[in-house]
């Protein structure tokens, strides 16, 4: 079960790369839309563009985990898991389940309004990818024959979305609805209330029913709408604002000490590819407040993380409430609106927040690197060798290839295959950060020699028709010549 939740969190390193550029696109759009202009037409074009990404996780998602879960990481899965997400949110939306119920659609359940998030997307992935896996080799009789193979996936995407959807159909309002009861139950609780708020805000995160409980404390569902008061400055003082306030320190400064804890404890032949993101993130999260780039590189690599980075999460917003030091955001938690939320009246001692920052970003570092080391957590730059993995000249994995060296990894990657049998044996071809994960038919035909002579560091057979290839950082490059090169499936 780990290393399938581990496969699943490499898999969305796909989606999940592009999250930095969109939140930073967004915060500052929303800055000038904010301090310049409310009309500014730059303004306007960077959130139009930051938003069209942000507001489409879910599918980004879908596609991406079809793709990294499949075991070709084709075109087709992806295809799949567009197909599997169009299925289930057009079933299960509100239009498509009033007609399913023969109702007026202001009477369907709230929470099939917010169906379109990133835990369907997720879903809808891991189906697309299994039905590739399945039935991407299926051949069928000659009358269906055009539907055989990948063409095949798509079509029992959508069959096997649909079983999934009419279970959604009974599950999701169950459990949408027990978080919003659940949310209105602590809203008495005053600071424990926003601790256990913010606790729960974080963990339901990799799911989407976070959604069920902003909806109780930020918007006007509980009678709260913590929001929208504190930019009018209404209510009071020192207490409007406490289910917004204590996610600054965590979004301005722990999660990017937890991005430098991972940086730091990652393997130093994978510390220049793990920094190209973690940093990216960690600066996306502490200008934007957009987390989901950082806490997705690890929620599923390393869950125990993600428990404690919720915990940290509740214990700030309790500390905030009960200091009753506020600020607000319209967007998220981080510079941006934090800078926008100062001059409001009704903020409170906001610069106390700072302080506790600092000293969250001292516990998320030391707490994140004593437990990725301790418990040898999986953490970007931290995945487990490969047998002959340790044998790379590090000189040659790190070096870096840009598709300008075009013909030099082409002839590569055709001895590579040449030296595998080429299209009569081989089965696959797949990679990963620095290695060729191959399938063949006859490992007998195998000519390892051949393929040593290219200058590969290594070359594993790690099971009786797999045989891995260590090729360095330019291995996308040599997969993608290989994959051009593989008629086997056509």
């Amino acid at each position: 079960m780990m290393k399938y939740l581990q496969d699943l969190g490499r898999s969305l390193m796909l989606p999940v790369a592009v999250l930095p550029a969109a939140a930073i696109l967004m915060g500052i759009g929303n800055w000038i839309l904010n301090l310049i202009s409310e009309d500014s037409v730059i303004g306007n074009y960077l959130t139009s563009g930051g938003d069209a990404i942000l507001s489409n996780l879910g599918v980004l998602f879908a596609v991406g985990v079809a793709i990294g879960m499949s075991k070709e990481q084709d075109g087709a899965a992806g295809l799949s898991g567009l197909v599997s997400w169009l299925v289930a949110t057009t079933v299960l939306n509100v239009s498509g389940v009033a007609g399913l119920q023969g109702i007026e659609e202001s009477a369907v359940d709230g929470a099939f309004g917010n169906i379109e998030n990133v835990f369907i997307g997720i879903i809808s992935g891991i189906v697309a990818s299994i039905m590739y896996n399945r039935f991407s080799h299926v051949k069928l009789p000659d009358a269906l024959a055009f539907f055989s193979g990948k063409r095949l996936v798509p079509i029992m995407s959508a069959a096997a979305m649909m079983v999934v959807s009419a279970v959604l159909f009974f599950v999701w309002p169950l459990v949408y609805n027990a978080l919003v009861s659940f949310g209105e139950a602590i809203v008495g609780l005053e600071a424990i209330g926003a601790g256990l708020y913010g606790f729960f805000n974080r963990l339901l995160i990799p799911t989407g029913l976070h959604h069920a409980l902003n909806n109780v404390f930020w918007f006007d569902l509980a009678g709260i709408n913590d929001i929208a008061k504190f930019w009018a400055s209404e209510g009071e003082q020192g207490v409007t604002g406490r289910y917004q306030a204590g996610f600054f320190p965590i979004m301005m400064f722990g999660l990017p000490a937890a991005a430098l804890a991972m940086y730091h404890t990652a393997k130093t032949k994978r510390k220049k590819q793990a920094a190209s993101l973690l940093m990216a993130a960690a600066f996306a999260s502490f200008f934007t407040g957009v987390t989901e780039a950082l806490e997705f590189s690890f929620m599923f690599l390393a869950p125990v993380l993600y428990v404690v980075h919720a915990a940290l999460t509740g214990l700030s917003l309790f500390i905030a409430a009960t200091f009753e030091w506020t600020a607000g955001f319209s967007f998220s938690a981080g510079l941006v609106d934090y800078t926008l939320s100062l001059p409001v009246p009704i903020a409170n001692q906001p610069l106390m927040l700072i302080l506790q920052g600092l000293v969250f970003a001292v516990i998320y570092y030391f707490v994140f690197r004593f437990l990725i080391v301790k418990l040898n957590l999986k953490t970007p730059g931290r995945e487990e060798d490969e047998p002959g993995e340790g044998e790379v000249d590090e000189s040659y994995a790190m070096e870096e290839r840009t598709p300008a060296d075009e013909d030099e990894t082409t002839v590569m990657a055709k001895e590579i295959y040449a030296g595998l049998g080429g299209d009569e044996n081989v089965r696959t071809v797949d990679n990963c950060v620095s290695r060729l994960r191959l399938e063949v038919d006859d490992m007998d035909k195998v000519d390892q020699n051949k393929i040593k002579a290219t200058g590969v560091p290594g070359v594993n057979v790690v099971g009786k028709h797999s045989i891995q290839v260590v090729v360095g950082t330019q291995v996308q490059f040599v997969a993608d010549e290989m994959r051009k090169m593989h008629k086997k499936d056509d």
